[in-house]
Formats: structure tokens, C-alpha cells, sequence
């Protein structure tokens, strides 16, 4: 309102106009402060939702690391289980036992079958005796044996040879095992290798039985029927080179001139 106004105005007139003004600024007033505590409230409540989520988002914190922990210690314990420490192999022991217990005891040291250079070795199958040269040097035992032919049998390897008979010039038994392997032989003399048919085959040293692999061998120009090689005399026998013939076969293997009975039978 102009000043030129108010001047023109009564006492009365100009008290109700100044009275009008100040009704408006209060009602201004009294809006923001009602806006102000109504921001405070909003504040407050807010802040306390901010802080239960927090607790919230701790517990479930609290809870993962917990259940993660227990996960862990059950898959390390699964896993202790089911994975053993590695241990190393035992070495195959041969297959051996005492020929009899009426028998005298061999000579043995610290539980090792003494033996000589030469030795009596009896073949379970066919049933006959030769004599052997035990020799440090060879790694397979090998057996005299003629016409070795392969042939199948049921689906499986097998071999037919020929051994010499005890006591006789030329005559031979023919015997069939299964074939346990081939060895390939490198002569000293020869440029080419030859292979060998390998068997397996029981025998008796002295009051020893075993069963060991032999290699199938034409011996006919060499001294002896028979070579004890390392695989028979590893862990189990002990070599006295200045005895022959340590060892004594029980009486129902022993033979005269190394003929046994069915040797004998063989030649009638």
C-alpha cells in the first residue's frame, strides 16, 4: 500500500490494515516450523530402520562366515577320508613253502635257503629231477625245452614245448602251460634279438617249493638242463659258490642219476 495511502487512512482503519499483515507473517511462521519438525521425525525414523538394517546385514554376515566355516571343516574331513596317504608297494613275494615237515630242514641263513653253484631242482610237472646251475648274472631262470609252438586255448595264450627225459639220450616229454610272456633275448653273439616264450612252472630245491617264471630255451649244447637265475634267489635264497649241491630233496623227489620214477615210467 502507498505511503500516500496510509496517510489518508483513519487510526482504526490503518491499526486493522497493519493487524492484517502480521496475521499473514505468523501463519508463514508457524507452516515452516510444522514442515521442520516433520523433517526431524522422518529423519529419526529412518535413522533407526538404517541402523536395524545394519544389525541385520551383521547377523547375516555372522551367519554366512559361520556356515561357511562348518563347510569347510566337513569338506576337509570328507576329504581326509577319502584320500589315504600314498604308500609304497610291497615287493611281490614268491609263491613258496616247505616241501614236507618230515623232511630235515635245508640249510638256512637268517630264513634264506643256502644253496650251491650246482643244485638238484625237481619239476613238479612232469615229475622230474635235473640238475641246475645257479647263476647270479641271469635275471629269468630258464628250462631246456624243444619245438616250442604257440597255439590258443579258450581265448587265452598258450604254448606246447618239448623237455628233455632224466637219463635218457633223446627222448622228451611234451608239456602245455600258459604263456605268462614273451622275453626278448639279445645275444652277444648275434646282431638280432630273439623272443622267448616265458612260463611258469613249480618246482622243489631242496625242502623248498616255489613257483617262478622260466624262459623256454634250446639248452641241448650247453652243461646243464636248468639255469637258477635271480628271479628264484632274490629274497629268498642265499648263494654259497663254494658248495655244490647244498640242498637235499625230499625222498619223494629224490632220484637216482636225477631220474625219478615217472622219468622212468616214460621210458618203458
Amino acid at each position: 500500500m502507498p505511503m500516500r495511502a496510509l496517510r489518508t487512512l483513519t487510526p482504526l482503519a490503518l491499526a486493522t490494515a497493519v493487524g492484517m499483515l502480521l496475521a499473514g507473517c505468523s501463519g508463514s511462521l508457524l507452516v515452516k516450523q510444522d514442515d521442520l519438525n516433520t523433517l526431524k521425525q522422518t529423519e529419526t525414523v529412518q535413522t533407526g530402520e538404517l541402523r536395524q538394517l545394519s544389525e541385520d546385514l551383521k547377523a547375516h554376515h555372522r551367519g554366512m562366515v559361520r556356515n561357511n566355516n562348518e563347510n569347510t571343516r566337513a569338506l576337509i574331513e570328507t576329504i581326509r577320508e577319502q584320500i589315504k596317504p600314498p604308500s609304497c608297494p610291497k615287493r611281490p613275494q614268491p609263491v613258496c613253502s616247505a616241501a614236507s615237515s618230515n623232511t630235515p630242514s635245508s640249510p638256512r641263513l637268517q630264513g634264506m635257503l643256502v644253496v650251491g653253484q650246482l643244485e638238484k631242482v625237481h619239476f613238479l610237472e612232469p615229475g622230474f629231477t635235473y640238475e641246475a646251475r645257479v647263476d647270479t648274472g641271469a635275471e629269468t631262470s630258464s628250462l631246456d625245452a624243444r619245438n616250442v609252438t604257440y597255439f590258443e586255448r579258450n581265448g587265452e595264450d598258450w604254448v606246447r614245448f618239448d623237455v628233455p627225459v632224466p637219463g635218457t639220450k633223446d627222448k622228451l616229454k611234451t608239456l602245455e602251460r600258459p604263456l605268462s610272456r614273451n622275453a626278448r633275448i639279445i645275444q652277444a653273439s648275434a646282431d638280432d634279438s630273439e623272443r622267448r616264450a616265458v612260463v611258469e612252472l613249480q618246482f622243489a630245491i631242496g625242502d623248498h617249493l616255489q613257483k617262478a617264471e622260466f624262459t623256454l630255451s634250446n639248452r641241448k649244447a650247453l652243461s646243464n638242463t636248468v639255469l637258477i637265475g635271480r628271479n628264484i634267489l632274490r629274497d629268498v635264497m642265499l648263494v654259497d659258490v663254494g658248495k655244490e649241491f647244498a640242498t637235499k630233496l625230499p625222498a619223494k623227489f629224490s632220484s637216482r642219476g636225477g631220474q625219478t620214477q615217472t622219468a622212468k615210467d616214460a621210458q618203458q
